[in-house]
């Protein structure tokens, strides 16, 4: 059976707008000062630069987290005929998605510009923005009408 597409972007829309929305609350408003901190420990003014955040770099963040919201969506939709329609689904890729995100980001920790404190806790943070994304997404998709 083909993915269906259309839904796949419904769906994707929405897991984007709960990472913004989660990414927002957790990098400005909880963690933005320790996250600040954290890199002007690493090197004098850097945190200060980042917390200045230019309308580009900002654009840049929105966007990939619908990118990531868009890919959430359709690896459900491509591990769904295997694994079953539902929340378990959801959460196995979920969680894969947050392995190798801490993959990805565990060079901040290693280089010191992350204390391991607030990079456990943002990892916390990150999984839990994971699970409800593709919760919310994988909700919305399904293969009815499924298109190319």
């Amino acid at each position: 059976m083909a993915i269906n597409t259309r839904k796949v972007f419904i769906g994707g829309f929405a897991a984007g707008i709960v990472l913004n929305l989660i990414d927002y609350l957790s990098n400005v408003v909880i963690f933005g000062e320790r996250m600040r901190a954290d890199a002007n420990a690493f090197k004098p003014g850097l945190g200060d630069t980042m917390a200045a955040m230019d309308p580009a770099m900002l654009t840049s963040y929105v966007v990939m987290d619908f990118v990531v919201g868009f890919l959430l969506v359709w690896t459900y939709a491509a591990v769904r005929p295997r694994f079953g329609p539902g929340p378990t689904t959801a959460v196995k890729v979920g969680l894969l998605f947050w392995v190798f995100g801490l993959i990805l980001s565990m060079g901040y920790l290693q280089m010191g510009m992350m204390s391991s404190g607030l990079f456990w806790t943002y990892g916390l943070v990150w999984l839990v923005n994971l699970m409800l994304a593709v919760s919310v997404g994988g909700r919305i998709y399904t293969e009815d009408a499924a298109t190319v």
